[in-house]
């Protein structure tokens, strides 16, 4: 029997690996993505694509506001979104690119999607090199929420099984999560990562998701197969 699993999927490079990685382990993926506020809406549109090129189960699209609350340059326009920033200054401190308790907030939606469907594992594409200043990417926050998902619901509680939160990326450079995706045959051509793409989706090539996601190309000797802005 094929077991399920609930996927939070953006549209972007990392979880889209990450998909891939689910499929390889023989998951039947029930893939989740949010219309959140975000100004780079772009990443729907992809991940819809993917959803469907990589064969998904059932790919579902959730409306939630958090850009009500603001708080974040990817919902709030007044906010401008980091460009051109050095190695040291991506590595260092929390980037105005977080969004208050995102992931908290995306991973509470898939455990209740996966309480209705009894899929005990939930994937989520998080990393902890290059987003480290980002507290909702750390891996004891995913191991608190694990624990916390095993006592919050009626079949962590009851049920056979414990619910595991997958985080495959978490200790993968940029580099080794596209050498990765290169071996599952991922087409990185259908992601998008940019935080302040153009209005025809066209990366700039200059927040910190572009630098990072370019770097990991360089250091695969490859190019980026997505459009960038002159």
């Amino acid at each position: 029997m094929t077991k399920k699993a609930v996927l939070l999927l953006s549209g972007g490079l990392d979880s889209t690996t990450t998909l891939a990685i689910a499929k390889e382990q023989g998951f039947s993926v029930y893939a989740l993505s949010f219309a959140y506020g975000q100004r780079h809406n772009f990443e729907l549109l992809a991940a819809k694509t993917i959803a469907g090129k990589m064969s998904v189960f059932e790919h579902r699209v959730i409306n939630i506001d958090l850009g009500g609350f603001g708080g974040s340059a990817l919902t709030e326009s007044s906010i401008s979104v980091p460009k051109d920033r050095d190695a040291a200054s991506l590595s260092h401190g929390i980037p105005v690119t977080y969004v208050p308790a995102r992931n908290m907030v995306f991973l509470s939606f898939a455990l209740a999607w996966a309480e209705v469907l009894k899929a005990y594992d939930i994937f989520i594409g998080v990393n902890a090199l290059d987003y480290s200043g980002y507290p909702d990417c750390r891996p004891e926050f995913i191991r608190s929420f694990e624990k916390t998902a095993n006592l919050a619901t009626a079949y962590g509680v009851a049920g056979d099984n414990k619910i595991k939160i997958h985080t495959p990326l978490i200790d993968l450079t940029k580099a080794e999560i596209i050498r990765k995706g290169y071996g599952l045959g991922v087409d990185y051509s259908l992601t998008t990562s940019c935080y302040d793409p153009d209005e025809n989706g066209n990366a700039c090539g200059h927040c910190d998701a572009c630098q990072l996601r370019l770097k990991g190309f360089r250091e695969n000797n490859a190019k980026d197969p997505v459009k960038y802005q002159e």
